[in-house]
């Protein structure tokens, strides 16, 4: 029998407000229900609108971001059992030692729950803000997951690289296993060749079901193997909503992805990009019952 396909839901957080009841509440509900998982993005500035007339909605000043290692040590105290997941954190914004102790720090005070989900980012307009450079931050983030894993693993590291420089120091603590699960999310081909060398798992939102995602998914594989991985060792998470169809699409949908090998679903209910649509009461009440309906209609498919 096929494992579980693991459920999460994404905090809506942009529609509902940032607030800690807020927060806490939609943490508690979901894994009452039995959700496994919560979901957060990560942004650090958000443009003005107003000076950009042609910018359009993406990412704006408008829109609320909690920085998601704050987010989580806060809901890892609210919460028991759900586990957290970055979808995903833009790893080359932030200074590698610093992001990998984070990491580890939440990796120890949620008692292992959390999944660190990295991407590259897309706005230049953050990257100039935080005075890193955008043109070089596909490069880059691969020397920071091969410095952040041997910060993890060794209690002492020397590296030297091209952007990085350790001289025989580590970070306290450590994640208990010696390593953080880690994830990446993207879609060019470039991306796939790192999930494939080096990732635990490739958070996937650009294809909906149907062939276009399967040839992905073979894609991966066949990367998989060409580095000299098992067949299945990496596994996949995509992203659904209960803003299109109702719960026997939901369903039919859910075993699509789980009979393609699937093993991550997210339900992000405010996300309205590529093919994906959000619910049409951004209230924190319809996100609450979103949530619990569309639990009910798949619970048994997963």
């Amino acid at each position: 029998m096929a494992d579980r396909m693991q459920l999460g839901f994404a905090l809506p957080l942009v529609d509902v407000g940032g607030e800690p009841g807020v927060a806490g509440t939609i943490a508690q509900r979901a894994e009452a229900i039995g959700y496994d998982y919560l979901a957060a993005p990560d942004h650090m500035l958000g443009v003005n609108a107003a000076s950009r007339p042609d910018w359009g909605v993406r990412n704006t000043s408008a829109d609320l971001f909690h920085d998601p290692f704050v987010l989580f040590g806060f809901l890892a105290g609210c919460t028991e059992r759900v586990g957290f997941s970055t979808e995903v954190m833009i790893l080359p914004q932030r200074q590698t030692a610093l992001a990998a102790k984070q990491a580890a720090s939440l990796d120890i005070l949620s008692g292992g729950r959390f999944r660190f989900g990295i991407g590259i980012g897309w706005n230049p307009v953050e990257f100039t803000g935080l005075n890193e450079n955008f043109h070089n931050r596909g490069r880059r983030s691969e020397e920071q997951v091969e410095v952040m894993a041997a910060l993890w693993a060794e209690p002492h590291v020397t590296f030297a690289g091209r952007w990085h420089k350790i001289e025989d120091a580590g970070i306290n603590p450590r994640p208990a296993g010696g390593r953080v699960p880690l994830w990446f999310g993207g879609h060019a081909d470039v991306t796939l060749r790192r999930v494939a060398r080096s990732g635990d798992g490739w958070m996937m939102l650009s294809y909906p079901p149907g062939d276009d995602a399967l040839k992905a998914f073979a894609t991966l594989e066949r990367y998989c193997l060409e580095a000299g991985r098992a067949p299945g060792v990496v596994r996949i998470s995509v992203r659904t909503s209960a803003g299109q169809g109702g719960p026997e699409d939901w369903r039919r949908e859910a075993g699509f992805w789980k009979q393609a090998g699937v093993s991550h679903l997210t339900l992000h209910n405010a996300y309205s990009r590529q093919h994906h649509r959000p619910i049409a009461d951004h209230s924190l009440g319809a996100h609450l019952g979103a949530l619990a309906r569309y639990y009910e209609a798949v619970a048994d498919v997963l």
